[in-house]
């Protein structure tokens, strides 16, 4: 594989620091499974690439490493590594409980802003259903984010989000994995639209079952995923 291809060009936002863009620049590619596990990441290579000193690659890969998206071996190399199913199934419960509460919280809104957040939601909805036909993975997996990423705010914990985030790389990555498989990504929208129609009628235990059944579909296609890509899951 020719790593750099499936990286695409930085251009640097100067009002930031360059090692967080890279950072996001590489999680992405690993995440939405464009760089495969035990591949290697060079430093020197990708510092030519993005046209940076080799001390923002070091602290973007020191980041990945963190988040257990690469293995670094000490004066030796960086590889990304293998899909690692029990971080997924704990990033799994974190986010499912959080959603569990922002669903109540959202359901309780005042008039005006619960009005608001569900033109929102059918906005996002919206760009879902335009990402099936053809399906555009990318573009899907962004009005997904953003679909979820309201209620956060909706609830006022948007801060809950990013760390969501943060520990939600490897079941994105078996997400991006799935999503390819006949009928699952009219099964995410599907979904998504069972949650909106609840939170308009202000029924959170409807709003809860559809969640649930939301976010435990990828993980419950765990055993086939790792049958159609053995090399990908630990």
């Amino acid at each position: 594989m020719n790593v750099l291809e499936h990286i695409a060009p930085l251009k640097l936002d100067r009002t930031r620091q360059s090692a967080p863009q890279v950072f996001e620049a590489l999680r992405e590619a690993i995440v939405s499974v464009q760089l495969e596990p035990g591949t290697v990441l060079q430093r020197t290579e990708l510092a030519d690439h993005f046209g940076l000193s080799q001390t923002p690659i070091r602290d973007a890969l020191q980041r990945l490493g963190e988040e257990n998206l690469v293995d670094i071996f000490a004066q030796h190399a960086t590889v990304v590594s293998r899909i690692d199913v029990a971080a997924a199934l704990e990033a799994h419960f974190l986010r499912r409980a959080i959603e569990l509460e922002a669903l109540r919280t959202v359901c309780a809104l005042p008039g005006d802003l619960h009005s608001a957040l569900m033109t929102r939601l059918r906005s996002h909805l919206s760009s879902q259903q335009r990402a099936l036909q053809p399906l555009d993975v990318s573009l899907l997996a962004q009005a997904d984010q953003a679909f979820h990423r309201e209620m956060y705010e909706a609830a006022d914990v948007a801060s809950l989000w990013s760390l969501v985030r943060k520990q939600s790389g490897h079941v994105d990555r078996l997400r991006h994995l799935n999503l390819p498989a006949k009928g699952k990504a009219e099964a995410i929208v599907k979904d998504h639209g069972a949650i909106l129609e609840a939170l308009e009628r202000r029924d959170p235990a409807a709003a809860e079952a559809a969640l649930r059944q939301h976010l435990a579909g990828t993980l419950s296609f765990v055993q086939d995923i790792q049958a159609r890509y053995p090399d990908w899951i630990s």
